[in-house]
């Protein structure tokens, strides 16, 4: 499944719900050739993994939802045959004859005369066949395809209004397509245009890919008798490969798998609101306006999507994905990354099987004003908290990144002072840091940084530089998150522990 499947899924979601309508799923496995075992329920899952299941279609292999089933091709072939018999009785279509070999030599021929190759015009050798020329064929057991006899001109244009493109022009299709294959089954432009007749279709929406098809399916439309639906033909997903933009691979980019994201425990949530922000110039000023509502809330337009390339990128989904996540609870961060854990990182798991205690570490600099966003998927996570847990801090080889006081001896004071002195669990947050500030005057070090900075001969370093040997003693790291929270998670006997260790290093 593409990551690109996705994208539209969410466009045809957003779309329908908005209008009143209905977003549904056809399985279209007209060429066989192609079918991959299990791929229907690899669809089905991967719409369901990402929260974009349609009202109607396919819910097994054979199984549907809804009023217009089959909503699987295959099972459909009597309804396309009906409709191709229709064509020929009206002087529409008719049987070709030619073998795959007599093809590519007619291809050769018009590649050398440097025309346009294709079925048509004087090419179209079996168009020009009597009735009684194919039914002698036909009876002798020749074998034939169906075609589509095209009423156009290639130096004739078309007009036609796409949602996304707007104006667009073309050429008259004149090419004498298959519209029945020699195994019965539909070719993809004609079984569309019955199925979306028949399933009351009003808008499709599909890659820009598709665009050069329009002349061709209108003109089925026209010449069945249906009214063709309104088309909007979304952008292709695009990447930047050193300065050249081209189509996201799932053969050269992981990313354009839809199973990467669960494999690297990225909530679903968090990739939709950033195919939302390529999709919809608007999203991003919106999503800033209304920080905390859902992204069903968005008036999603076709009409504003771009008509070129939208650009795919990783790191830019990452800092949505950290926005998204910052506004997670600690319940339901524990939730997901457990789920994401028990499949993917057993240490993990582990590490999060003592649920109270992983709620407070999950907690820290969470539901503030400013929440901490230093999570963009859950294969992050363990990296991000390990160091809170004693049983992996305590007794792992700990380096200790001391920054601008790294004397041996005056860390230990610093400690040591700390606890005797100055430690107290009850204290609120402003206690808590005016106590280090007393520390800090206590042992010639600035209480402000503005002190240091007007006087930096005065004062050994200033509190910040103390408050860093207390957290690089504590976590082994100078960046984490506040310190008076991870304090309290931790509590004193765990603080005590992790000072000696530093102390004995």
């Amino acid at each position: 499944m593409h990551i690109g499947t996705i994208y539209q899924a969410l466009i045809n979601k957003k779309v329908a719900n908005q209008t009143g309508g209905v977003f549904y799923t056809r399985i279209e496995d007209t060429d066989q050739k192609r079918e991959i075992e299990g791929g229907i329920i690899q669809i089905i899952e991967s719409l369901k993994s990402f929260d974009v299941q349609p009202d109607e279609g396919m819910v097994n292999e054979e199984e549907w939802n809804g009023e217009y089933g089959p909503y699987k091709q295959s099972l459909r072939k009597d309804i396309y045959q009906s409709y191709a018999k229709y064509l020929i009785e009206q002087g529409k279509a008719y049987p070709s004859f030619e073998t795959q070999e007599e093809l590519e030599e007619m291809r050769t021929k018009q590649e050398a005369a440097k025309v346009r190759t294709g079925y048509y015009g004087i090419w179209a050798k079996s168009r020009n066949l009597s009735l009684e020329e194919m039914v002698e064929k036909i009876k002798n057991g020749t074998p034939y395809i169906v075609r589509f006899k095209s009423p156009g001109r290639e130096d004739r244009k078309i007009k036609h209004k796409d949602i996304i493109k707007g104006n667009v022009e073309f050429p008259e299709n004149d090419q004498d397509v298959v519209i029945i294959k020699a195994d019965g089954l539909p070719t993809y432009h004609f079984a569309h245009v019955v199925d979306d007749h028949l399933m009351g279709t009003t808008i499709v929406t599909r890659g820009d890919e598709w665009l050069s098809s329009v002349p061709l399916h209108l003109q089925l439309f026209q010449e069945l008798g249906f009214r063709a639906p309104r088309y909007a033909h979304t952008p292709t997903l695009l990447k930047n490969d050193n300065g050249n933009k081209r189509k996201i691979s799932k053969r050269k980019d992981p990313e354009a798998a839809a199973s990467y994201y669960e494999e690297i425990g990225m909530p679903s949530l968090a990739v939709k609101e950033y195919l939302l922000n390529i999709a919809n110039s608007t999203f991003e000023n919106w999503r800033r306006q209304n920080k905390e509502a859902s992204i069903n809330d968005f008036d999603f337009q076709l009409n504003k999507m771009s008509v070129s390339g939208a650009l795919f990128d990783m790191i830019k989904l990452q800092d949505v994905s950290k926005i998204v996540i910052s506004r997670y609870s600690a319940e339901e961060v524990y939730k997901e990354a457990l789920n994401w854990a028990k499949k993917y990182d057993q240490e993990l798991a582990q590490m999060l099987e003592n649920k109270e205690y992983t709620l407070k570490v999950l907690g820290i600099e969470r539901g503030n004003v400013k929440p901490r966003k230093d999570i963009a998927k859950w294969s992050d996570l363990k990296e991000n908290i390990i160091y809170m847990y004693d049983d992996k801090f305590l007794e792992n080889e700990q380096e200790y990144p001391y920054q601008v006081i790294n004397d041996k001896e005056e860390i230990n004071k610093i400690l040591d002072l700390y606890i005797e002195k100055y430690y107290n669990p009850e204290d609120d947050k402003q206690a808590w840091f005016d106590k280090i500030k007393e520390l800090a005057g206590e042992m010639g070090y600035a209480t402000e940084v503005k002190e240091f900075k007007a006087n930096p001969g005065m004062y050994k370093a200033h509190v910040g530089d103390v408050s860093t040997a207390l957290r690089v003693a504590l976590t082994g790291r100078t960046n984490t998150p506040d310190m008076y929270e991870i304090m309290n998670v931790l509590g004193k006997t765990s603080i005590i522990k992790r000072f000696e260790k530093a102390k004995q290093n």
